[in-house]
Order: C-alpha cells, then structure tokens, then sequence
C-alpha cells in the first residue's frame, strides 16, 4: 500500500540495449548513415527499401522508421496496415515533404513524430529515445493513492473515480511530465515529446496548456500543484511530500 499522502513514484527507462529499430528508406545513403548512428547507440538495426521488404522485419521491430516516398507505394500505406491491425509499434516518419498537411496526416494516421530532410543522424537518435520512452508508459499512472489516475490503453484521466476532460495534448503534456516524476522537463522538450517536429509551437503555448492542466485538476478536486515550475527551466512533477512550498 502507497503511505497516505505520497506519490506512488514510476520511472521512465532508458531503451534496452536489445531493442530493435527498422529503417524503412530507399535513399541508401540515409539508410545507412541512420542505421550506423542507431548502432552505435547499441541498438539492433534492420534495414528495408521498399514497402514489401519492410514486411519481413515488422514483427521484430520495437520502433519504425519511415519513408513516405517508397519505390513501390507510400509510407502511409504502411502506417494504415499496422494501426489498421491494431499494431502499435512506435512510427516515427523521415520525410523531405515538409508541408504541414503532410506532417497532420502522418500524426493524425498514427505517427507518433515526424522529421523532415534533411536531418542529423544523433537528431533521430535521439527521437527514436524521446518516443521509446513515452511509449514505455505503464498502463495506469496513479498519483496520491489513486486521486489522479491515467489510463495510456484508453487514453482517459480520472479524479477520485471521476472523468478528468482532457484534450489530446493535455493528456499527452501530462503523460509526458509523469514519466519521470521529478525530472524537469524544459519547454523544448515537452515540444519536441508532445508535438513533434515542424510545428511552430512556442513556449507560450505550452504555458497556455500546463495553465489550462491545473485549472481542470483543481476543479475536480486534486491538487493542481502537482504541476511545479522550474523558473527558467519548465516543468516538473512533484511529490506530495514536496508540495508545501509549490507554487503553481
């Protein structure tokens, strides 16, 4: 049982050595610079240059990495048939279509980020990281013996039994800052973690969001100060036993 008044703490871990990424991309210059940058990291790598290719590697992969641009079809082809069949292997899209239509249509499809060309090798490393983290989530995160719970499967946050309305990216920031309680996260990063790249997102906005997070906490009755911020810095989550002298 989780002591009166503390947090029942979770830890996001980093990616296990063993994990296996799949770089579906044809250009093999790319394909191979981003393969030799993965391994090095120590991660598994798998190599495709065309849809029907990238067939024989999909069951072993713990994360995708995806072209759209395919000799044989679209990228989003692929993202259709995995999200199609209930398959939520992390995808995260290499792509010079840089459109913001593009990049809506990969997330809104089932990408989980998107990074247009051209781009750093370590950039996608450490993409690859971001998502494998978030994604580690547990089913259920619960605060304060189950005041604040949230669900990752139904994508649903409750209060003290109670449906908390979240918009998506309410979820997403709030998630995101669990993962790691205590850590603090900076503006850039929960950008980079919640939205992904290409999208002009500035740290007023994220603002905007942690404000309108602590507003609905407090109305349903949890304590919205859970939410810390790290001046200068960005947020972080805290521990009950820590909140006395947080501010929101």
């Amino acid at each position: 049982m989780v002591p009166r008044g503390r947090m029942l703490a979770w830890h996001a871990q980093e990616p296990r050595l063993a994990q296996t990424i799949l770089v579906v991309e044809d250009e093999p210059a790319i394909q191979e610079s981003v393969a030799y940058a993965l391994k090095r990291e120590g991660f598994l790598v798998d190599t495709a240059g065309t849809l029907s290719a990238a067939q024989d590697f999909l069951t072993q992969a713990d994360l995708v990495l995806l072209d759209l641009m395919l000799p044989d079809g679209s990228g989003f082809d692929l993202i259709s048939t995995l999200r199609g069949a209930g398959r939520l292997t992390p995808i995260i899209v290499l792509s010079s279509r840089d459109a913001e239509a593009d990049r809506i249509a990969a997330l809104e499809n089932g990408a989980d980020d998107y990074v247009t060309k051209p781009f750093s090798p370590r950039e996608v490393v450490a993409r690859v990281r971001a998502v494998l983290r978030r994604v580690a989530l547990p089913a259920t995160v619960l605060l304060d013996e189950g005041h604040l719970a949230l669900d990752q499967d139904t994508r649903r946050a409750r209060v003290f039994g109670r449906a908390l309305e979240l918009t998506r990216v309410e979820f997403d920031v709030l998630a995101c800052l669990l993962s790691n309680q205590g850590h603090v996260y900076t503006r850039e990063q929960l950008i980079s973690q919640v939205w992904g790249a290409g999208f002009a997102i500035t740290d007023r906005t994220v603002d905007s969001h942690v404000k309108s997070l602590r507003r609905k906490i407090a109305e349903a009755g949890a304590d919205p100060s859970l939410i810390e911020t790290v001046r200068g810095v960005g947020y972080r989550v805290t521990h009950a036993s820590d909140r006395a002298s947080v501010r929101p």
